[in-house]
């Protein structure tokens, strides 16, 4: 699949103003205002920009940040990361990997198995919900 690129009016045109701050512009939604931080609806967790598959609903949990929390990604390679070091820390960035959208940081705080947490915007994310099942 390759990259999807778009020019900054073709974002702006097909996102909200905060899902292109957040996704665009790596922004941040404030904790525990976001569409999915505590949703317990089955389904897939998509890329808002770009439709990409990323996130089971089956590895969020509830961190407690108030904010869309998974220990990993639906495949590795549905998500890039890369060195975040603005407001005078290090963290680590994930990105979509198919349309570089923000998405959110990940650290090394989270449940077994992996110890991650994809600590994730809602705003950047697209819940499609599966039919046949509830959690």
């Amino acid at each position: 699949m390759s990259k999807v690129l778009k020019s900054v009016q073709e974002w702006k045109s097909a996102l909200t103003e905060l899902q292109f701050e957040v996704t665009r512009k790596k922004g941040t939604e404030r904790a525990f205002t976001g569409e999915y931080w505590d949703t317990k609806t089955a389904g897939v967790y998509a890329c808002i920009c770009c439709g990409k598959e990323l996130f089971d609903s089956k590895v969020k949990y509830d961190s407690g940040t108030g904010w869309p929390s998974f220990y990993e990604p639906l495949e590795d390679d549905s998500i890039a990361t890369q060195e975040d070091r603005s407001l005078f820390t290090r963290r680590t960035e994930v990105l979509c990997a198919n349309c570089d959208a923000h998405l959110g940081h990940v650290f090394p705080d989270g449940p077994a198995p992996t110890g991650q947490r994809y600590c994730l915007n809602s705003a950047s994310l697209d819940l499609v919900p599966r039919q046949d099942e509830e959690e």
